[in-house]
């Protein structure tokens, strides 16, 4: 018979007994089941046979679970162990779940601009990517420009710079034919009459592009005032308005080409000797093919030429004029902003937005234009900062700079590829969104419609009041705010936008943009495409400066107040120049066509690279 001891619960009082008491009783009880001669007075196990005879169960009672001196701690043990399972209960139902609390951390940090450094980790866990409608409250005046005030064109000629009777020669003519859209057009205007003073020849009127992928039939008299560019150049280079008859008939001139950023010694080794021959010349595809680098008083001559002799016709700045009116007249400030989103850019740069066969299809049949164009990689482009920022980046970048809903936009472009589709994203982050055809009666811009030159005409002069791809003239004009995508940077920031938190992405773009708000000093003289960055002509008033500087500062650090109808960002530091070293070809050599399409800056302000022209000179190609 085998014999197994089965702890059973016992009685209240008997768990209510001393515990030393127990404890000999408990081992007495082994040993009276093992030794039937035990005294009486122990108490024995209660031993009880199975039914089949095999085996004995001795059931001992167990220890108590207190000594007798801490019963009284039962109760309020009770009570405590209940209260506990009580609050418990009740975390498990008034607790927020862990939707809840990531809900409530966006609400938190969604309204605001900066994000503290120790918040990264906590929001690449908890937080959705989320746009608030305000651009947050920042340490500045967005609508303002400290520093612009203390700067001015000035482009006027030295007086070693001898009269143009001194130096024109009888029986030199140049003309030019210009390509490309307006700004381009312009550029080269600009370029030929100083050209034309390098070879000391008369210049004809400049032909306008009508053949080009703008197909504008317009002329140069229904674009400029013909007139005033005579007038105001007079003294500078001799221009006529056509070439005089030769033998009683029409004088048709020689053509030629010349290579990219021309030098001086470049005019004068080879087109002065064809035009001592020929006596009239034309040079054709004129763009983008003078030097950057010139002496002093050519570069002012480049000046006046663009910023004073080319003035718009009456009818482009009255219409103009009535559209700048309108758009004050919805609000005192406003953005002029101009995509370059339009389907030539587009195919032209080769760049791909996601639109599948169809968007490969469409621009594809654009791109057959230009023959010699291979695009291999259709996204290299983008990584590279040279592609046009979508409608959608655009509007997240200037969310991200502080331009909250409220800001009234205006579109200054050509038709958008993708048409309001595209625009849909931009319009919901601004919904204040004007365009020419919608704040001008219709009747009043259709002697416009037809002519791209000069529907591009009105968005020029609209685009001086704030946000414009003309940075030239802005900077000439009080260097007025100009806001330049860091495409490069931007591009890998859009792309990760989803892993981080709105605040994290807004301190991303501010830090990236740095150089690239069209302040004084962002570009180190000399660097970029003279158009862009006529640092020749710009002067600083320097005894202002010095006032400035040695003045009261009640407005910050190192800041001081300025005019409410300027854009102020912190100039960017010359160590940050977002501009490479100047690479004018020699001249025997064209210019590279690498180009950076939106930037327009070929590479970003901390890296050093060389100049790339922008899209506008590579379409002429």
């Amino acid at each position: 018979m085998s014999i197994a001891f089965v702890v059973t619960h016992p009685p209240i009082n008997f768990r209510l007994r001393h515990w030393r008491d127990s404890s000999l009783l408990y081992r007495s009880a082994r040993c009276q089941a093992a030794n039937p001669h035990t005294p009486s007075h122990i108490a024995r196990p209660q031993v009880s046979a199975s039914a089949g005879g095999g085996r004995a169960v001795v059931r001992a009672p167990p220890p108590p679970l207190l000594p007798p001196r801490f019963r009284f701690l039962l109760p309020l043990i009770s009570a405590i162990s209940g209260a506990l399972l009580v609050l418990f209960a009740l975390l498990l139902v008034l607790a927020p779940s862990p939707l809840d609390v990531n809900n409530l951390y966006q609400r938190r940090h969604s309204s605001t601009f900066d994000v503290a450094v120790d918040d990264d980790a906590v929001a690449a866990r908890l937080t959705v990517f989320r746009v608030p409608s305000g651009g947050g409250r920042l340490d500045r005046d967005i609508w303002s420009s400290r520093n612009s005030k203390f700067y001015y064109g000035c482009s006027n000629g030295t007086k070693k710079f001898p009269n143009v009777d001194e130096i024109t020669r009888p029986n030199r003519y140049l003309a030019i034919a210009t390509s490309g859209g307006l700004n381009q057009q312009r550029t080269g205007i600009t370029d030929a009459v100083v050209a034309a003073r390098i070879l000391n020849a008369s210049l004809v009127v400049p032909k306008l592009d009508q053949k080009s992928f703008w197909k504008d039939a317009s002329n140069f008299s229904e674009i400029f005032d013909v007139d005033w560019f005579i007038s105001f150049l007079s003294k500078d280079v001799k221009i006529i308005k056509q070439l005089p008859r030769k033998g009683g008939n029409m004088w048709t001139p020689s053509t030629m080409r010349v290579p990219r950023k021309c030098s001086e010694r470049c005019y004068q080794n080879r087109v002065l000797p064809v035009l001592l021959k020929r006596h009239a010349i034309q040079l054709n595809k004129f763009d983008y093919r003078l030097s950057n680098r010139l002496n002093t008083d050519l570069q002012k001559l480049r000046c006046r030429v663009n910023y004073h002799a080319l003035k718009f016709t009456d009818p482009i700045q009255k219409m103009a004029k009535k559209l700048v009116q309108q758009m004050r007249l919805r609000s005192k400030h406003y953005i002029a902003l101009h995509l370059r989103y339009e389907p030539d850019m587009l195919a032209f740069s080769g760049c791909y937005y996601g639109g599948g066969d169809k968007e490969r299809k469409e621009l594809g049949a654009i791109r057959k234009r230009w023959k010699t164009l291979h695009i291999s990689n259709p996204d290299k482009p983008r990584r590279h900062g040279r592609c046009p920022l979508t409608p959608e980046e655009v509007g997240l970048m200037l969310r991200a700079l502080g331009y909250g809903s409220d800001v009234h936009i205006y579109v200054a472009s050509g038709e958008v590829y993708g048409g309001e589709e595209t625009l849909a994203p931009l319009k919901a982050l601004f919904p204040n969104f004007y365009s020419k055809e919608t704040i001008a009666p219709k009747e009043e811009l259709e002697p416009f419609y037809s002519f791209s030159s000069r529907m591009a005409a009105l968005d020029f002069i609209v685009c001086d009041e704030i946000f414009t791809s003309f940075i030239c003239c802005r900077r000439y004009f009080g260097h007025k705010p100009t806001i330049r995508p860091n495409a490069k940077k931007l591009y890998r920031l859009f792309l990760s936008k989803e892993n981080m938190t709105w605040g994290a992405f807004a301190s991303n773009v501010r830090t990236y943009q740095r150089g690239f708000m069209g302040e004084p000093n962002e570009v180190r003289p000399g660097r970029g495409g003279f158009h862009e960055n006529p640092y020749t002509c710009i002067c600083e008033d320097s005894q202002a400066k010095a006032k400035r500087d040695v003045g009261p500062r009640k407005y910050g650090r190192s800041s001081n107040k300025t005019g409410k109808d300027e854009v102020e960002f912190d100039a960017q530091n010359v160590e940050d120049d977002p501009e490479g070293p100047d690479t004018d070809e020699d001249e025997y050599q064209s210019a590279p066509l690498d180009n950076d399409l939106f930037n327009r800056r070929g590479v970003d302000y901390d890296v050093v690279n060389s100049e790339e022209p922008e899209l506008e000179e590579m379409l002429s190609d």
